[in-house]
């Protein structure tokens, strides 16, 4: 029996949440709002705004205007129970946490997911720091204890990233799908005539994908390298190489300055130690 986790309690589940065509009520309209309204937008859902026009920040007026299909907005206060109904979430950004507090019992008895900026006793879950590079999607939590820290580890793990891990991400979805076409997964009827085998292959074989390539041959495969992977690789069961799949002979690997100059380093070393000796042999 495996050991359990020595971590157990006192954390959140960090989930990818789907709200694509969801609707999502944001409360507020500062600066704060502006970056909830960024967030919600990037997962494609539609978002209702209230707050008085007065307390507008500027990048949230910006974002009203720039996606009208996107954000409904009122000029007004929240208004009561009412604004929740039909609602996926709700977001909370004010200034004010008496009133804070009055949304979020009234999304508790409606069932309704909410989040409270600053609150974070309040909150049904959090945003946390955010990397997101195309597909690649990266969530720094502190659950709620220190969302400064968040943003400190955010710049450390932005400084080990390449920069070309979306793209690369990106590239093998597509291989994916492509994949999915020569091996279809499960009917609807959840079914599958081989037992599942081809499906277990599939997933072993992106797996093995992954693993060899390196991220940089990740971002190579364009559709034509995509469908030769596919016909050398797949339908074969093997697993080439991006110089294999090009006729190339394998690349070398760099060779760095220390290596280069490490054998002269060597040789000076090895002539001065018998040089040494030499003289210790006459002295004698």
């Amino acid at each position: 029996m495996a050991d359990p986790p020595l971590n157990i309690g006192g954390g959140s589940l960090l989930i990818a949440w789907q709200l694509q065509d969801k609707n999502v009520l944001i409360v507020g309209g500062g600066e704060v709002a502006s970056h909830r309204i960024d967030s919600v937008l990037t997962a494609d859902a539609h978002i209702t705004l209230v707050a008085p026009v007065k307390g507008l920040h500027a990048r949230t007026k910006g974002l009203i205007d720039m996606y009208p299909s996107r954000i409904t907005y009122y000029d007004r206060r929240f208004s009561g129970p009412d604004e929740i109904h039909k609602m996926d979430m709700v977001l909370t950004a004010l200034d004010d946490a008496k009133y804070s507090r009055d949304i979020c019992e009234m999304c508790r008895k409606a069932r309704v997911p909410v989040n409270a900026a600053d609150i974070p006793e309040l909150c049904d879950f959090y945003f946390g720091a955010q990397i997101r590079d195309g597909p690649l999607q990266i969530m720094i939590s502190t659950n709620g204890n220190g969302p400064r820290m968040a943003a400190l580890m955010k710049k450390k793990i932005q400084t080990a990233l390449s920069g070309k891990e979306g793209e690369a991400i990106g590239r093998v979805g597509v291989l994916r799908a492509q994949l999915k076409k020569r091996a279809p997964p499960l009917p609807p009827s959840g079914h599958a005539p081989d037992g599942g085998v081809l499906g277990r292959r599939r997933m072993k074989w992106m797996s093995e994908v992954c693993n060899n390539w390196e991220l940089e041959d990740l971002t190579q495969l364009d559709d034509a390298t995509i469908t030769k992977l596919l016909d050398e690789g797949w339908e074969k069961n093997v697993v080439p190489t991006l110089d294999q799949l090009k006729g190339r002979r394998k690349r070398r690997q760099p060779v760095s300055q220390f290596s280069q100059w490490l054998p002269a380093v060597g040789s000076f070393a090895l002539g001065a130690v018998c040089a040494t000796l030499v003289l210790w042999a006459r002295k004698r």
